[in-house]
């Protein structure tokens, strides 16, 4: 028995090790390639869905998947594993059932390639981190007091409250000054030009930490891979459409980039 979870622990890591390779593959073709929705949004790319749809569509996996293998395996997980799935479910309900209704979509439809690709991509993460946190990752019975689980909840805390404030902020400023683009102004966005994507880096950072696994530390950099890349092409899409966009303003990591 030992022999076979050992075995199947190591098909996993391998196949952690080929799914990192692909987001590091995704991050290099996203700089080239933009993803093609919201302010990127380009002719020639099929079949387009409502946004809002679209959204809850290719967010649903987080939601219904993981709260479904967390009732599944119930009575394996040990108390720190409701922990995380509690914490999981906190901002992927958001995320999924909040998120889009709350804001005001300036671009009502998106390709269908989008929600479908990123619909594969959430029913693959959310297994990587099931399977890696609730069977290969072992916990102390007194998780809940170890720094690191202190320090990467607070992390994961400060990001997601990056993250809502920033939205907050292009809701409130769409609805002072009218549908559309402009200038974002809110607090974080003084300093970067995609203050959302950093408070998300940032929460997944803490998500690594908090759960001290291999899967979470994957789950972070496939989040770098995906949303530094559309930090960099939002900023130069910003300085390109208002001429008076702030000089000193930087587009994801405040002073730096």
């Amino acid at each position: 028995m030992c022999k076979l979870i050992l075995m199947t622990e190591n098909i996993f890591n391998i196949f952690l090790t080929v799914w990192v390779i692909i987001g590091l593959g995704t991050f290099v073709y996203l700089f080239k390639t933009t993803a093609p929705y919201g302010r990127h949004e380009t002719a020639g790319w099929g079949m387009q869905v409502p946004a809002r749809i679209g959204w809850i569509v290719m967010e649903s996996p987080s939601v219904i998947l993981m709260f479904s293998l967390g009732w599944i395996m119930r009575y394996e997980l040990e108390t720190i594993h409701e922990t995380f799935l509690m914490i999981w479910l906190i901002h992927y309900i958001h995320r999924t059932f909040i998120y889009p209704f709350w804001m005001d979509m300036t671009t009502k439809t998106m390709p269908i390639i989008i929600p479908v690709s990123a619909f594969g991509f959430n029913v693959i993460n959310v297994l990587v981190q099931a399977i890696g946190i609730y069977y290969f990752t072992e916990y102390s019975g007194k998780w809940y007091e170890n720094n690191v689980f202190k320090i990467g909840l607070i992390v994961f805390a400060v990001g997601m409250f990056i993250n809502i404030y920033s939205d907050l902020s292009i809701l409130n400023m769409k609805k002072e000054k009218g549908t559309g683009y402009h200038i974002p102004q809110g607090l974080f966005h003084r300093s970067v030009s995609s203050p959302n994507y950093l408070g998300e880096m940032i929460e997944w950072l803490g998500w690594a930490i908090l759960t001290w696994s291999i899967s979470g530390l994957v789950f972070f950099i496939w989040t770098v891979a995906n949303l530094f890349p559309r930090a960099i092409a939002n900023h130069k899409w910003y300085q390109a459409k208002f001429e008076n966009y702030p000089k000193n303003r930087k587009a994801i990591i405040p002073r730096v980039i």
